[in-house]
């Protein structure tokens, strides 16, 4: 039977507990969905930090688990059947913990908390991202407005969406469930690292800024931000 000690990667992040969830993440809003999403379930986890400064996501070790050098990945050594399960893709990450746990995925709403994991996925991720980039990062250098203002149309557009989903909803899907875990950390990466949060409509949100401030409440959001220790 496969074991940890046959995936490459665990001999350059060597399990802490073999018997744990080995997360190979990086504090970033799609590497703490993970971390969160285990610190509310509970099941135990050995965060490694795949460290973008000295291009651990494109070694080989790392691309032996994930071809396309993305954070975060996991390897589950009681997966399926008992055998070892290496997974990619933060959603599908979800999704699996949701399943494997039998939490976070409310009875019923299934597929409630599937569209809104896939509008995350879809939508907030790689707009938010957009915006950060031209707002925050080196495209605020661009002289051509135009790049800007698509991504930011875009994000106000999307916040929106979400403002008026929760306009009866605590959580997104009803209960709390994995959709407000991929949603909350980019919610918060918008306004307090991107800080584009006032050029995207932010302050015309009624119910918005009261879910994000719910969801950074919660205790095992807080413990999940800070997984993999940077180092």
């Amino acid at each position: 039977m496969p074991s940890l000690a046959d995936y490459p990667i665990t001999r350059k992040w060597p399990p802490r507990n073999p018997d744990a969830i080995q997360l190979y993440s990086l504090p970033t809003p799609n590497g703490v969905k993970v971390s969160i999403a285990l610190e509310e379930v509970g099941l135990p986890y050995d965060a490694h930090l795949v460290n973008f400064a000295t291009n651990d996501q494109t070694s080989p070790e790392f691309l032996s688990l994930n071809p396309n050098n993305k954070i975060p990945a996991i390897i589950d050594p009681h997966g399926p059947g008992g055998v070892p399960l290496a997974l990619f893709e933060s959603g599908a990450i979800l999704i699996y913990i949701a399943e494997k746990s039998g939490k976070l995925m409310p009875e019923g709403s299934r597929w409630q908390v599937l569209q809104w994991l896939m509008f995350q996925m879809g939508g907030i991720g790689p707009m938010f991202g957009q915006l950060g980039y031209f707002h925050y990062f080196a495209g605020k250098d661009i002289s051509d407005p135009r790049p800007k203002e698509r991504y930011r149309a875009e994000v106000e557009r999307l916040l929106k969406v979400l403002d008026g989903a929760l306009a009866d909803k605590v959580w997104i899907a009803g209960d709390y469930s994995i959709a407000d875990i991929a949603i909350g950390p980019w919610l918060r990466t918008l306004r307090d690292f991107y800080k584009a949060a006032d050029i995207a409509g932010w302050d015309h949100l009624k119910h918005v800024p009261a879910y994000l401030d719910r969801f950074l409440a919660r205790p095992a959001v807080q413990r999940g931000l800070l997984q993999p220790p940077r180092a």
